[in-house]
């Protein structure tokens, strides 16, 4: 790669009536990760990165922003729902999984182009497991491990109701519980904990040796106005001197966040009419004594609380920080009409408008259990957090623990095309919306995405750059990326081993190496 354009100390160095090729809003994770495939699939291409503060990472993909878990659905009760035929649904296990793999595939390709030089900065292997209690909860968990193991992705994942099996694996959890509590765990050796702010600083580091890219930071996009050829003029906002700025893009992508709803509501493309945005924060208990520390090292899922939403998954998490091991429990929600942690508090009230007001009126008539919740979160007590801590660490003393702010998600709504009544639905996960011709996207939603985030980058390129990713030059390089490109994983056992044999040796993870199973009784 080439050398960057470094961004100047002082204003007024950006013409009004300069163009690029493709402007990135925000330096997270998804537009960084954006960045990164385009200059190996268009090294020639200009390209504008604009972040409104003074460094990448700092939001959603910032260390203490997120639970640091690389989804891979190992552990996450409710990527496995109970079907409308009572029999547990594994689908959208099996698409996360995939997905995640080939995140590991695009990282350990940079590794091996030393775009990262040690892996081991931010992704290590920490166990991940399931754990519950009561009968109902320990059958389900039960039927949800024996349909995973009927799929090679999940092969040696391991299930008890032992309470000293489960002891082994994660004694804190254990240590001080009832022994009449019906409990039972599931265990993954090769789960993953993901410092993703670290891994993105050494993306944002390795795109400043690209002289065709340039990075602006402090500068705030502040709206998208189309032009008549079909490009883009992007207002922005120098914050550094509050001077406004315009430049003409051909293609424009926004991963900004929470701040994405906003900015593809300036753009007025119809694709964004029937969305908008419920703002949820959320914060964490977290402690580094080492003599709690050094007893739990797994990542640990629980059930979701009735009428919660799936981001409200309690679990009890081992992070490793620069180096350093932490415990984390949570999350607890929190609300704000902020979009963005650092983002204004009339976010929600510029989002609103004719177009989806009455979805979100009706979001909350429908889901008047979920807003209960949320407001028992809001006024819950730090007895009342700590109680629940004890749940999943029955020994745990307040005084070990600090309470601790994570990011905000914005959590999408949308009107429901195929209903009669054409309702509001709260919907979980990430989406990419697209303007007609595919000049235009942005990413809306929150989790799982940024273990998700190639697969994410994938769908954003195959929608802007339709006959770009049918040519032969563009499959071979994505193929040298991704090797598992166009491919299913699920149902071809030599390719999972081959794979995860690669990216396990380059990434310095654990490999486990899969077996069939017949289909369990």
């Amino acid at each position: 790669m080439k050398k960057i354009t470094i961004l100047p100390e002082s204003c007024g160095f950006l013409e009004r009536k300069s163009s690029v090729d493709v402007v990135l809003v925000g330096a997270g994770i998804m537009s960084i990760t954006f960045g990164m495939f385009l200059t190996y699939l268009e090294p020639t291409w200009s390209i504008h990165i604009y972040e409104r503060l003074d460094g990448s990472a700092q939001e959603s993909t910032n260390i203490w922003n997120n639970a640091g878990t690389g989804h891979a659905a190992f552990c996450e009760l409710n990527y496995t729902p109970y079907g409308k035929d009572g029999v547990v649904n594994i689908e959208k296990a099996i698409a996360i999984n995939e997905a995640f793999e080939m995140s590991l595939q695009f990282w350990a390709f940079l590794v091996e182009n030393e775009v990262i030089h040690y892996p081991g900065s931010f992704i290590n292997n920490v166990p991940h497991m399931s754990f519950v209690w009561n009968k109902e909860n320990v059958d389900f968990l039960k039927r949800r491990f024996q349909a995973l193991q009927n799929n090679i992705l999940f092969s040696g994942m391991m299930y008890s109701e032992d309470l000293e099996q489960i002891y082994k694996w994660a004694p804190l959890i254990m240590n001080g519980r009832s022994m009449s509590q019906k409990v039972a765990a599931t265990f993954m050796q090769i789960g993953t904990d993901i410092n993703f702010g670290e891994l993105t600083k050494q993306m944002f580091s390795a795109l400043k040796n690209n002289i065709n890219c340039s990075v602006y930071l402090q500068h705030d996009v502040i709206s998208l106005h189309c032009n008549s050829d079909a490009t883009w003029r992007v207002h922005i906002l120098d914050k550094r001197c509050r001077q406004k700025k315009d430049i003409c893009a051909s293609y424009v992508f926004i991963g900004a966040g929470g701040r994405a709803l906003n900015l593809l509501q300036t753009s007025r493309i119809p694709e964004i009419f029937k969305y908008a945005g419920f703002p949820v924060g959320g914060k964490f208990l977290v402690t580094k004594n080492p003599a709690i520390v050094s007893q739990h090292f797994a990542k640990v899922y629980g059930q979701a609380s009735m009428h919660a939403p799936p981001m409200s998954v309690p679990h009890m998490d081992t992070r490793i920080l620069n180096g350093k091991k932490f415990l984390l429990f949570g999350p607890f929600a929190t609300f704000s009409s902020k979009f963005l942690k650092s983002g204004s508090w009339l976010d929600l009230f510029n989002s609103l408008n004719r177009h989806n007001l009455f979805s979100i009126l009706q979001v909350g008539i429908d889901n008047f259990e979920l807003i209960k919740y949320l407001i028992n979160q809001l006024v819950m007590s730090d007895k009342k957090r700590i109680a629940k801590l004890k749940e999943y660490y029955p020994k745990a003393n307040s005084s070990d623990w600090i309470l601790v702010t994570a990011g905000q998600r914005v959590q999408i709504i949308k009107t429901n095309d195929d209903s009669d009544e054409k309702r509001g639905v709260l919907q979980f996960g990430t989406e990419v919306v697209s303007s007609h011709n595919g000049t235009l996207s942005g990413l809306l939603g929150a989790s799982p995405g940024a273990s998700t985030v190639v697969a994410i980058v994938l769908e954003i390129l195959q929608k802007m750059f339709r006959g770009k990713m049918d040519s032969i030059a563009w499959k071979e390089k994505l193929m040298d990326m991704i090797p598992t490109y166009k491919c299913k994983l699920s149902h071809d056992i030599v390719l999972v081993n081959k794979i995860r044999r690669y990216t396990c040796d380059r990434l310095g993870l654990k490999y486990l190496e899969a077996v069939s199973h017949k289909k369990c009784s």
